[in-house]
């Protein structure tokens, strides 16, 4: 008689399989990005410390986008680019370009708020505060889409990275930053009690709101914009490049930092929609051209 042989009942796992561990880094390019995330923070931190620290929070946020430009030009130099390094970069981008720039536009505002609301609190309430509040909110948003739409659809190749689907985020950054850098320099300028700088300054203030909340919406569009770094200085470019590069920093030496960067970084935002909206007026006039010659060729046979 055969006995039957026990049958094996499949152990039960009481520990899960490990997940892959990270078993090195590249310390140079990660140290970089921590400091463009360490510049973002300081940028918090001096925003909520009032008005006289806000153009210097601005000027931290600059300072992250040269740590943000420099780690990944020194990973790609290095050979050491990774997953681990992009991921840490769009976070530390989070910090320095979607809640400093949003942080300082609220502080800013937000003390302002009854010296712009002025006669009309009566009618307006707090709709203006609750407005400074959803711009700030919505830039956030915007921005924290960006970076993850990026690093989804972000190839390590460097010829993949000549333009950007949206305006980048430290583009947008430096829209805000630069308009608030130049509103604290014409409140410290001695020609700033003329009636044209406080015009100036007041349109500064009211528009700032509107400008931050564009600029979110341009970050999350499929408006392309060019990698200016890697079309600019990538491989050797004809004379009339560096005709150009003199003339805006000649441009920066006549007209002052702040407002070099205003000009500048505003310039760069609207290049992308004015671009696009070119080039629909020229599909637009080319199609019923298009059909005109599809007549004639019509009516000749």
């Amino acid at each position: 008689m055969l006995i039957p042989e026990k049958t094996k009942t499949p152990r039960r796992r009481f520990f899960r399989k490990r997940p892959h561990r990270i078993r090195s880094i590249a310390m140079l390019p990660s140290m970089i990005t921590l400091i463009n995330g360490i510049c973002g923070f300081i940028a918090i931190g001096l925003a909520a410390k009032g008005p006289d620290y806000y153009a210097l929070a601005g000027t931290m946020i600059f300072y992250a986008m040269i740590a943000d430009t420099l780690d990944g030009r020194v990973a790609r130099i290095s050979k050491t680019t990774s997953s681990f390094g992009g991921q840490l970069d769009s976070m530390c981008d989070e910090i320095s370009f979607g809640a400093a720039p949003a942080f300082l536009m609220l502080s800013l505002l937000l003390y302002h708020h009854r010296e712009l609301v002025g006669s009309a609190e009566v009618v307006l309430g707090d709709f203006f505060e609750r407005f400074i509040w959803v711009a700030a909110i919505a830039f956030l948003s915007c921005a924290t889409i960006r970076l993850a739409r990026f690093n989804v659809e972000n190839e390590e190749d460097e010829t993949a990275h000549m333009s950007f689907s949206g305006l980048p985020s430290p583009a947008a950054a430096a829209v805000v930053a630069s308009l608030v850098m130049f509103g604290q320099q014409l409140t410290h300028d001695a020609a700033a009690d003329t009636a044209f700088f406080q015009i100036l300054y007041s349109s500064i203030l009211y528009s700032l709101p509107f400008v931050t909340m564009g600029c979110g919406f341009l970050m999350v569009s499929r408006i392309r914009y060019p990698h200016l770094f890697n079309l600019w200085f990538r491989g050797r470019k004809p004379l009339n490049y560096l005709y150009f590069t003199v003339f805006v920093v000649g441009i920066i030496v006549l007209c002052g930092l702040e407002l070099a960067l205003v000009l500048t970084s505003c310039s760069f935002a609207l290049s992308g929609p004015v671009r696009w909206a070119w080039r629909k007026a020229r599909h637009i006039k080319t199609i019923p051209a298009a059909a005109h010659e599809e007549t004639a060729r019509n009516l000749q046979t």
